[in-house]
């Protein structure tokens, strides 16, 4: 049986620079979760953590990361490795890939090209948006997709495809958000304490009836369960900030003013353009 452990003798223990490209939607078992801080299956998200494990203060990444990654906020591990990601490091740019990319390697979901820097917070997130470009087989992407890119990289500037997110000023409104929920269970513990202790003082003494203390407890439970739903509200409120997909807030849309009338009859109107399409496609038939 073949071994590869010489192929790491000697490698270092940090890096300078990291590029990496790792393989999406893998899912990795409890063995394989062991050396991880944030325990999940998913193949990417430990990559990510073993990537940041691995660079050292003033040290650069590039790395592939699917969307999910990136949006993600409804598994602790996904929210706890951004979470130390933009703690760590000064994420410095996400650039939006178009659908289809990778598709001719396997891959075809949606993804991004994210670059960190270790030892420094961050602060400020610059998007450069290419979801919308068209590629294929036949039209992959290429050099020339970039060229508008590598012109405002040097100033992080602002255009049709390119923004800049506050992530500061993004956690601390969130964090604002979310402070009467944290302060509304607080009291809802305290609360929960003092009727607990009374109980338990109650059962001691045997001062009240079972009836009586059946209510009590039921009114324990409510608090209880009040707390942890504001506690919720506050973790979900604060988990979003580490939503990090490209939205690009520059992209034009077309509303449809159309009422509902008019909606109808535009639906009508196709209705009777299928019906005469039928009626030839019959008369085709029977000559």
């Amino acid at each position: 049986m073949p071994t590869y452990d010489e192929l790491f003798r000697g490698a270092p223990q940090f890096f300078d620079c990291v590029l990496m490209n790792p393989p999406f939607g893998g899912k990795e078992g409890k063995e394989a979760q062991t050396q991880f801080e944030y325990k999940t299956g998913a193949t990417q998200v430990l990559f990510l953590q073993h990537v940041l494990k691995s660079m050292k203060t003033g040290s650069k990444c590039g790395i592939v990361l699917d969307e999910g990654v990136l949006f993600r906020t409804n598994e602790t591990a996904f929210v706890q490795t951004k979470r130390k990601l933009l703690e760590e490091c000064s994420v410095d740019c996400i650039v939006s890939l178009p659908g289809g990319v990778f598709s001719s390697a396997g891959a075809g979901v949606k993804t991004n090209l994210v670059f960190f820097t270790q030892g420094e917070q961050t602060e400020r997130i610059w998007y450069f948006d290419l979801s919308d470009v068209k590629v294929g087989k036949k039209t992959p992407l290429t050099q020339p997709h970039f060229d508008e890119f590598f012109q405002l990289l040097p100033a992080r500037g602002d255009s049709a495809r390119s923004w800049t997110v506050d992530f500061t000023a993004r956690l601390q409104k969130a964090l604002e958000d979310a402070r009467p929920h944290r302060e509304k269970a607080a009291d809802l513990d305290a609360q929960a304490k003092e009727l607990d202790d009374a109980l338990r003082e109650k059962r001691k003494a045997k001062s009240v009836s079972a009836t009586t203390f059946a209510a009590l407890e039921g009114k324990l439970r409510t608090f209880e369960r009040a707390a942890r739903e504001s506690r919720a509200k506050a973790d979900a409120i604060e988990d979003a900030v580490f939503d990090l997909k490209a939205v690009n807030p520059n992209r034009s849309t077309e509303d449809d003013t159309r009422t509902p009338a008019q909606l109808l009859d535009f639906i009508e109107a196709k209705g009777r353009d299928a019906d005469e399409a039928i009626a030839r496609l019959r008369c085709l038939i029977v000559e």
